[in-house]
């Protein structure tokens, strides 16, 4: 059975994803306490064990708020309990912009959960950065849902996380992107392609992005292109071997041009094919393609 714990910030869209979870056939529970996660765990598994179909614990979804600094060791302490009892679990921490959160919140007049008296929004989401910082060290993905929680973009994200194989136990998700809105915090090798020749200046071309033909045509034309992915696909191959043996899961490579358009967009798609032919597990966001 899949065991998956969902936590992070408030107004990340736990909630959201616990919604996109079911849909994908998990089970979910929300803000269980953590010192009944172990014995849930044996439930669970009891459960699936004596089910003939073997449906309904078959995978299960745990949404916990982890939202004051006690509450770590018991969160731990329960996550070590399971993984003792051969139920391994991953863990989905879900983030955003602290711009953002601010304005979710003053959009829906909800108050933050861990909002003080004589203490405004902007300090209350900073100090929760602090205290979940422990909890997101230990994650098996980051999600930054700033740009995610419109249409089916996260579920895709989330599906696509979910339901590719394993090589080496690391998950590279590709991110295009445009320098003039920022750089994806979540990004741990950032790739800066504003060299390459530019279809934005044809006008032809314009309107198009980089997952249409003619526009990945026009990028990869260029000798500069072809020297720049031989190069890319040397590094990748180089250090994907020495992040896993170093045991990391997940990796976030953002690819950026000026407007995350056309040429971010064709780089991006071509790492992401590049990655699957050789077997890794590979996800791919284009976050400014549609601005």
């Amino acid at each position: 059975m899949e065991f998956l714990i969902v936590s992070g910030m408030s107004g990340a869209g736990k909630s959201h994803v616990a919604r996109i979870l079911e849909d994908l056939g998990y089970y979910c529970v929300d803000n269980m306490p953590m010192v009944l996660l172990p014995p849930f765990a044996e439930m669970c598994m009891q459960s699936h064990g004596a089910r003939t179909d073997g449906t309904r614990f078959a995978k299960v979804a745990l949404v916990t708020d982890v939202r004051a600094g006690q509450s770590f060791d018991s969160l731990f302490s329960s996550l070590a309990l399971i993984r003792a009892m051969n139920c391994e679990y991953r863990l989905l921490y879900l983030e955003a912009r602290a711009d953002v959160i601010i304005r979710r919140y003053k959009e829906t007049r909800r108050r933050h959960p861990l909002a003080q008296e004589g203490e405004s929004l902007e300090q209350t989401v900073s100090r929760e950065y602090g205290l979940l910082e422990p909890v997101r060290a230990k994650a098996t993905w980051i999600v930054d849902t700033t740009t995610m929680l419109g249409g089916t973009v996260l579920r895709d994200h989330i599906a696509s996380l979910l339901s590719m194989q394993t090589r080496g136990n690391i998950l590279v998700s590709v991110i295009s992107f445009g320098f003039k809105y920022g750089l994806p915090q979540e990004a741990d090798l950032v790739f800066d392609v504003r060299f390459l020749p530019n279809p934005y200046h044809i006008d032809e071309l314009r309107a198009l992005s980089g997952l249409d033909g003619a526009i990945r045509d026009f990028v990869l034309k260029w000798p500069q292109t072809d020297a720049f992915l031989h190069k890319l696909g040397d590094m990748m191959e180089f250090l994907l071997p020495q992040y896993i043996a170093e045991g990391k899961s997940n990796l976030v490579a953002a690819i950026g041009c000026t407007g995350g358009r056309h040429r971010s967009v064709t780089v991006a798609q071509y790492l992401h094919e590049f990655l699957l032919e050789r077997e890794y597990r590979s996800a791919i966001r284009h976050r400014d393609v549609d601005k």
